[in-house]
């Protein structure tokens, strides 16, 4: 694919970002980057780095620098969705994830564990059904 960023839904003229607020920029574009395989843009000063799959096209992450620290749960999650359920959720936590399920969630074939990146925020690693 080449171009701009991928938009998706019935119109033309909307483009999807995901925002997520961090602490640190550099320390969450590091994670993000490496967790997702993004590149993450230079950036300036600003309270803002953005996050692009290689090429540019696909969602972007847009990590936003808060004051505020996290204190509840998130009402809205990344889902990463792999092949190998242990060896991404090795991989995650070397990069600086932590974990808040110790044993895997089974549900109607999809297994997965919840994690939190370096910044609180919830996110979870699923192995889709053997079947799908």
């Amino acid at each position: 694919m080449t171009g701009g960023p991928a938009r998706f839904g019935g119109r033309d003229d909307v483009v999807l970002a995901v925002v997520l607020d961090c602490a640190d920029l550099e320390r969450s574009a590091a994670f993000w980057a490496g967790a997702l395989g993004y590149e993450a843009r230079p950036g300036d000063d600003g309270p803002y780095r953005q996050l692009l799959p290689p090429g540019g096209n696909g969602v972007e992450l847009l990590l936003q620098r808060v004051p505020e620290a996290k204190t509840t749960k998130s009402r809205l999650h990344l889902d990463l969705r792999v092949p190998d359920l242990e060896a991404e959720l090795t991989r995650l936590l070397e990069l600086g994830a932590r974990r808040l399920t110790e044993e895997p969630i089974r549900e109607d074939g999809w297994t997965w564990h919840v994690l939190a990146d370096p910044d609180g925020n919830e996110f979870c690693v699923l192995q889709p059904p053997s079947q799908r």
